[in-house]
């Protein structure tokens, strides 16, 4: 062994020993502040954000800012963990794009838990069984999830964060030849974001539409003739073979997931408001609903009709805008917009995905 080679090995040793003893004097502090707050929630989502924000635009690299978000994530998972782990539903089994959503958010020290829909995971967040849930709410790709929409018109919770998971599909299969694959199993969304390459590659092959890709997994595992479209974890889960990767039909392929909770989140400096209104049944309404936002200067990012079961042919407007709604122009504007609109629901405000 050279001799630079070992001083630089010895610096590591030394530097690791060094982040050891600063790692636990964090976790002492994270204890003392959950002493301090006693009953109060144990996740502050505005402060986490905060800490990722300032780490990230104080990094000077070699690392990149996702490596800085997912590092300070698991220490803050694991130091909070030491007072109570949280637990989190989503939709599962184990394997899911959901899950690592999750994980994303809330590191591994939290518990997950498992839920066969997107309608048990709100009940499970509704009934205490959870602390938090995370629930797909659009694809960048197949839009919309109309089911999460649904459910957050109807239920008390609401949105207390974001999580914006890149989505890499593979192929999973135990066939090692693509011409032995008979059906693909996988979630209807993944099917149509990756139906050029199928169209291209197995065109003969059955597109078996399942709840979950991590329940297409599992089929693909036990099945021969099979494959199925899902993400690398799965594979991993359920010991399939990846026959091949990164088979979106857009590399740019993006699941948003919001948080659900019971919670009221503070503002971060860098928030953003959901909500939900409809318009009265009269000429120019949804002009007089976007007037408000426009006046006092709030940008919105996201406007998505949903059909209202209250009537035929009725919406009601699912909408995304920057800021907080205790921020000075957001909560004028807000103030407008429910003089204009037959309803209105703020979901709730939350910091920006970091």
């Amino acid at each position: 062994m050279s001799d630079a080679l070992k001083q630089c090995r010895e610096q590591i040793d030394r530097i690791d020993g060094d982040l050891l003893k600063l790692l636990n004097q964090r976790a002492t502090l994270a204890q003392q502040i959950g002493h301090l707050k006693g009953e109060d929630a144990v996740l502050r989502p505005e402060r986490e954000a905060q800490v990722l924000q300032r780490l990230v635009s104080a990094n000077a690299g070699p690392l990149p800012k996702e490596s800085i978000t997912a590092l300070f994530t698991e220490v803050m998972s694991h130091c909070r963990a030491l007072e109570a782990p949280l637990a989190v539903a989503y939709l599962g089994p184990p394997g899911t794009f959901s899950e690592a959503a999750l994980r994303k958010r809330f590191g591994h020290a939290c518990h997950g838990v498992p839920c066969a829909s997107i309608d048990e995971v709100f009940r499970e967040v509704e009934s205490g069984g959870a602390n938090y849930g995370v629930v797909p709410v659009e694809n960048s790709s197949e839009g919309a999830v109309g089911r999460t929409l649904d459910l957050l018109l109807q239920s008390p919770l609401k949105v207390c964060g974001e999580v914006m998971l890149p989505v890499h599909q593979c192929l999973l299969s135990l066939e090692d030849d693509f011409s032995s694959i008979k059906r693909v199993f996988s979630h209807p969304q993944s099917l149509g974001q990756c139906q050029g390459w199928l169209n291209t590659h197995l065109p003969n092959a059955e597109r078996v539409p399942v709840s979950s890709n991590a329940e297409a997994a599992a089929m693909a595992a036990g099945q021969q003739h099979s494959a199925a479209l899902a993400g690398m974890q799965a594979a991993e889960h359920y010991s399939v073979p990846v026959r091949a990767e990164n088979i979106e039909d857009d590399p740019r392929n993006t699941t948003r997931f919001l948080v659900i909770g019971n919670q009221d989140v503070a503002a971060s400096g860098r928030d953003k408001t959901s909500l939900i209104m409809s318009a009265p049944n009269r000429p120019g309404a949804v002009h007089d609903l976007l007037t408000p936002l426009a006046r006092h200067g709030v940008s919105m990012t996201k406007f998505e009709s949903r059909p209202a079961r209250s009537g035929l042919w009725e919406y009601v407007f699912f909408m995304d805008i920057e800021g907080h709604q205790s921020d000075a122009k957001v909560a004028t504007a807000l103030a407008e917009l429910k003089q204009a609109a037959a309803f209105v629901k703020v979901l709730g405000s939350y910091p920006v995905a970091v």
